[in-house]
Formats: C-alpha cells, structure tokens, sequence
C-alpha cells in the first residue's frame, strides 16, 4: 500500500538485491522472461494486441512531435557521479503527501486498460498496490472505481470533467463515497487532441463494430480468447463505468460519439467547485506553465502534475522535463509531479534532479499488463525499482530527495524554460 504498511494478503515485493546485475529470473512466466527493459513490452505487446489496441496506446497526436520529444529531452542531459561515498545504507523509498512510497515513481492513469488486458485497471493496481506505490485510475475506465479501490485502497482516481456543475458535482460525491482519498482533475482535455494515428490504426471510442475489427481481433487469438472472450462471458459487455456518476456508453457501439461532455468551457472556477466539495487530496494534472502552477496553488490544489499527456493533446507541446523548473518555481508548497517519456531509472533521477518530487510512468506499465498480466507489471516494476536502486548508488546517493541539479550538466537541446 502506497502508506508504507501491509496486511497479510496485500505483502509489499521484497526489494530488489543490490550490487547483482539482472539474469534470466527462472521463476518469471516464459513470456516476461526476455523483458529485461521496460522499452521490451512494447515489441511484445505489438505481437499480442490486435492494430486498433495497440495504435491507441502507442500513437499521439498529428506528427507525434511533443511525443517523440518526451523521450528525446533526456538525452540532452548528462549524470554527474560522485564517489567514495558510502551508499550501502540506500532506499529508494520517498514520502508522498505525507505518506511513505517504496519507489519514487507511479502508474499514470490510462484509459480503456481492461480491453489491453483482462480486468485490466484491476491487474495495475494490485501490482501498484504490492509494490508499496500509488497508481492512478483513469476516468476512461472500463471496471467501476469502486472495485479497483476496494482492492486497492491507495488508488487514486483522475477525472475527466463533465462539462456540468451538477454532473461534476456527481461524479466527486461518487469518487469520494467510493473512498479514494486523492482526486486528480485532468485539464489539458480542452477538446479532443488530433489523433491521426487511431484513425490510420481503425480505433474509436466506442469501437464502431466492422469487419476490420472483426479481422483485427481474429488475427490476435491470444488477446481474443485471454481478454475479449473472458471480459464477454464473465462481466458482459465493457461501459465506460467512471466518466459520470453513473454508467456510459459500451466500449463496441454503432454511434462512435463518445459521450464525455464538451470541455472547452470549463475554467478556474470548476476547479475552485471542486475544492469546496472534496476534502481529500487534490492534484491538477496537465501543468505546463508556471502561471497555471500559481493558480492552482491559489485555489487550493494540493500538488500538480507536469504532464502534455503523452503527446496526445496538443502536439508540439513542450515535454513536462522541460516544462518542470518553472512550474517547480511557481508551486509554492505543492507537491510537484510529472510523466511523460520516463522509461529507465536514469530517466527517473533526472526528473527528480529537475524539480520532481515523484514520477508517473504509463505505456510501459500498459504493455506490461497486456504481454504477462499482473505478473508483467510486478515484473516491470521490479525492473524499474532496480535500476533507479543501481543508479543512485552509481551517483552516490543514499536517497531519492538527494538528487538536485547539482547532479546534472546539459549536454545539447535547448535549456528549459
């Protein structure tokens, strides 16, 4: 639990062992087996995912520029190690709102999980969950947030907004009867990103029923018989459960409208609502600017996360990394996050080098699911947990909040803001 504290059904995954270089783990399913980086789900994901699946969570928006960016960012930074120094005593546990984490790093929040995988968002938070780490429940979801946080209690829930005072009031009062202590209002959802790519790749929300989808699915009979036929014969057809405070639309539909209201007219205001009504932490993902860290700070937001959605919304949108300074500056006391491209340890500390308190990772994690199940995503957790472990003795630190930008130098690409 993302408390630090466990109960004997929900055991946290020992750490990983320090100063061993990864081999084949014998006791890993064949299938997680030649995982050995979080980038090697993606391959396999691919094989196992019928072509509209897998462009949604692999695709952008227009030329994928902010996405190809989110990754290309770290590479203008380099590392520089200290030695000598005792590291033999280091954790990589941190605190987040107060509570203690066993890595400084999440699952961000990903939409339509349960068609990746079967009982998908539930197979990310009881890894979440094990792990010692919170995991952030997509308002895109297709399980009702009630049972993923009645199994994982340190869940937290992000909300797309309906674009109603009195449907967004619902939809709080629901999150909070449901007993997530932690609500993350999603912001960067003006209007619906140009996804090119789900278009080329045959996707909507809801799937429109065709025989390339049909063909799609066949062609994968893997993901038809372990996730689609499982979903089908034990739960029935898949809703969107968690866009309002009541059910959606079904995920396979003739009408292709997906019915999340329009959002372009919401402002500050909705989110001043919303802190009035939810006593639980509050967290405004979506940031870029430090302006909007300021404003959120003033009404009332208790941390922020840097985020350009994955390069989904806006593309050419500047990548959180670099984004991260400035919103760090202007946050005030709020606690600061960010994802977006983070795919190695490294990655990880050098978020935390630029301002990050914490980190959220999500298409590996997503893959994770999809290739091994649970036991992909505990796999890719222990991945990531041993080489940001590795890193930071390699830097010669003893914990995540020792790392600063002392511990980098730029070595191209255009500075942060």
């Amino acid at each position: 639990m993302a408390d630090g504290t466990s109960t004997p059904s929900q055991a946290p995954v020992p750490p990983p062992a320090r100063g061993v270089y990864r081999s084949v783990n014998k006791s890993l399913p064949r299938a997680l087996r030649p995982i050995l980086a979080l980038d090697d789900f993606e391959p396999a994901a691919r094989r196992k995912l019928p072509r509209p699946l897998f462009g949604y969570v692999a695709g952008a928006a227009e030329t994928n520029a902010s996405l190809k960016d989110n990754r290309a960012v770290f590479q203008d930074w380099a590392f520089r190690p200290r030695y000598l120094i005792d590291v033999s005593r280091r954790t990589i546990g941190t605190t987040l709102f107060g509570r203690e984490v066993r890595a400084p790093f999440g699952i961000a929040p990903m939409g339509i999980s349960a068609m990746m995988a079967y009982r998908g968002d539930l197979v990310l938070a009881r890894a979440a969950r094990d792990a010692g780490i919170p995991m952030i429940m997509s308002g895109s979801s297709l399980i009702p947030l009630e049972e993923v946080v009645r199994e994982a209690p340190e869940s937290w829930f992000q909300a797309y907004l309906p674009g109603e005072p009195a449907r967004i009031a619902g939809l709080v009062e629901r999150v909070a009867k449901a007993g997530f202590k932690t609500l993350v209002l999603t912001v960067d959802t003006t209007t619906m990103g140009n996804r090119e790519n789900n278009v080329r790749s045959g996707f909507s929300t809801p799937l429109k029923p065709t025989l390339r989808l049909a063909w799609d699915g066949a062609i994968r009979p893997r993901w038809l018989l372990d996730t689609m036929f499982r979903t089908l014969r034990r739960h029935g057809m898949p809703h969107f459960e968690n866009s309002y405070a009541t059910r959606g639309a079904p995920i396979i539909a003739r009408n292709v409208e997906r019915d999340f209201g329009a959002r372009d007219h919401l402002n500050w205001s909705h989110l001043a609502q919303i802190r009035r009504q939810w006593s639980g932490k509050l967290v405004v993902k979506g940031i870029l600017h430090g302006e909007d860290a300021r404003r959120a700070h003033e009404e009332g937001a208790d941390g922020v996360i840097v985020s350009n959605h994955g390069g989904r919304q806006l593309d050419g949108a500047i990548s959180a990394f670099r984004a991260l300074p400035e919103v760090k500056s202007a946050a005030g006391d709020m606690v600061v996050m960010m994802d977006g491209g983070i795919r190695r340890g490294s990655d990880v500390l050098k978020a935390l080098a630029m301002g990050a308190d914490f980190v959220f990772v999500g298409r590996p994690f997503l893959y994770a699911a999809a290739v091994g199940g649970e036991a992909g995503v505990r796999h890719g957790i222990d991945i990531l947990s041993t080489e940001v472990d590795r890193n930071l003795a390699l830097l010669g630190c003893l914990a995540p909040e020792e790392v600063g930008m002392h511990h980098l130098m730029r070595v191209g690409g255009t500075p942060p803001l």
